[in-house]
């Protein structure tokens, strides 16, 4: 969904004009004719405002006043202000009242693009800073979810009411829609936001040890310390039980004991523990067909099944695509000090379009893809995205036809010997018996990497002693990009959450 300006003057020409301008740009525009309109809009209930164009004379309520009245609100709302006067003793009263940019009017395309590209920027980089600042911290809220569309709000009103009780709560979802966000929102808003944030990830621990991690251990009891346990850990807090699908059966029976007493017996201990945790469930599977089929009992999932919640797949909330991938957008370009300030009107079309099987995993992995090997451009556009657009009716990115070669007559027969080698020996000499290009040593590296871990972008960089960053740039500098498929792999599939 593109930005919403809204743009407040008394002058109805004026007010057309940067209408007009906004629309071209691609953006939503509202007017209002009126200072006292323009609090009224922002105060009320309507689809929120991303960005003010205000001009600053104005009569009975003027700019500054506006800004006055907006600043005692705590509005965080960006503001670009229109003035007839280019001068520093104009501006700096405006900037101490909070406006972002002042325009001199009449206002050429050029410079009020340019100012409202930088205003939407800085406020989604504020955005997301407070983001991470709060996931560091544990302490998400559902308004920190992208939650524009009717069902990611139906899916945020159930939280709200699960956040205000303490009965266990199961999320159900695709792989990387987003289920361990959810839970940390739901964590920050009940009552035990004070306590401690704990995952458990019941696909992921050795099965020997899986009831140790979980319950812990006395030491002598096949460890060599105490441990605590997961359950311990959470203690006053949330303990967040991802995959719980892949339970195994033997440790089910000690989990279902666990909800029903609230108590754990570490191995080796005399006697139970009291924990005192809030459990949520995240599942990728269907666990009423798990338990038709005898892989999960039955009496567990109705222990759990207390409260579900549907988290959507991406593909069914459309509209929250451009505000999720802006997001990472600039998340990505401040990590990877890019120019990039957002993303163009196609490409946002574009990514809309995708269905997206991966979810908001396969998303933000894109944009993080694109930010990387962007050219130097202020938006990221559809050739950043070459192999979603490829998936796209209408957006296909194809590549220039190859030049047409004079016809030569045949070459002469030769026999060469062949030397027939081992394919993961790199060789280092070429045909002539000379030393190969180091370029294309690297790219040899680089495509049995690909092949080797089946195109795994973190495990291809790991195995090389790479980074990610710079696995990309090596991928667009030795011309690569077509072997990597943006599909998850089918294990990444199983794994995510």
């Amino acid at each position: 969904m593109s930005a919403r300006i809204l743009i407040a003057g008394d002058d109805p020409v004026q007010r057309r004009l940067l209408e007009t301008l906004i629309h071209q740009f691609g953006y939503h525009a509202e007017t209002v004719e009126s200072g006292e309109a323009m609090l009224a809009r922002l105060a009320s209930s309507a689809t929120p405002v991303d960005l003010a164009i205000l001009d600053l004379a104005m009569p009975n309520l003027d700019g500054c006043a506006v800004l006055s009245r907006l600043r005692e609100r705590g509005e965080k709302l960006p503001i670009i202000v229109q003035t007839s006067k280019a001068s520093v003793e104009s501006a700096v009263p405006l900037m101490r009242l909070g406006a972002h940019d002042f325009v001199v009017k009449p206002v050429g395309p050029e410079r009020l693009q340019v100012a409202i590209k930088n205003a939407l920027h800085a406020a989604m980089l504020e955005e997301e800073v407070g983001f991470l600042t709060r996931r560091a911290a544990k302490a998400l809220a559902f308004k920190d979810l992208a939650g524009g569309s009717v069902e990611m709000a139906r899916a945020v009103r159930q939280g709200e009411r699960a956040a205000k009780s303490a009965i266990p709560v199961l999320l159900e979802g695709e792989p990387g829609a987003g289920k361990e966000t959810f839970a940390h929102a739901i964590h920050g808003a009940s009552g035990r936001r004070g306590g401690a944030f704990v995952t458990f990830n019941c696909g992921g621990a050795p099965p020997d040890d899986l009831e140790g991690m979980l319950f812990g251990r006395e030491k002598g009891a096949g460890a060599a310390e105490k441990t605590l346990g997961k359950c311990v850990e959470a203690r006053g807090g949330t303990l967040f039980f991802d995959r719980i699908c892949e339970l195994p059966i033997a440790a089910q029976a000690r989990l279902l004991r666990f909800l029903q007493e609230g108590e754990i017996q570490r191995a080796g201990a005399k006697r139970p523990t009291k924990a005192d945790v809030r459990p949520i469930f995240a599942a990728n599977r269907n666990l009423i067909q798990l338990v038709k089929q005898g892989g999960f009992r039955d009496d567990l999932y109705y222990r759990i099944n207390v409260f579900p919640i549907s988290i959507p797949p991406l593909r069914a909330r459309r509209d929250d695509i451009s505000t999720l991938a802006n997001r990472f957008c600039a998340r990505f370009s401040a990590a990877e000090g890019k120019p990039v300030r957002g993303i163009g009107a196609e490409a946002q079309a574009l990514l809309c379009a995708y269905d997206w099987p991966g979810n908001v995993r396969q998303l933000e992995n894109a944009v993080f893809r694109a930010v990387v090997l962007a050219d130097g451009g202020d938006e990221l556009t559809v050739a950043e995205f070459p192999q979603i657009a490829a998936r796209v009716e209408g957006f296909d990115v194809r590549v220039p036809a190859a030049p047409v070669l004079a016809a030569r007559p045949p070459p002469e027969r030769e026999f060469v010997p062949v030397e027939v080698r081992d394919p993961n020996v790199l060789a280092l000499l070429d045909e002539n018996g000379n030393a190969r290009h180091l370029d294309r040593l690297e790219a040899e590296a680089i495509k049995f990497a690909l092949v080797r871990y089946r195109g795994q972008m973190s495990a291809v960089a790991r195995k090389l002693g790479i980074g990610r960053s710079t696995l990309y740039r090596k991928l667009k500098q030795h011309d690569l990009l077509k072997q990597i498929d943006l599909e998850p792999a089918p294990e990444a599939l199983a794994a995510g959450a």
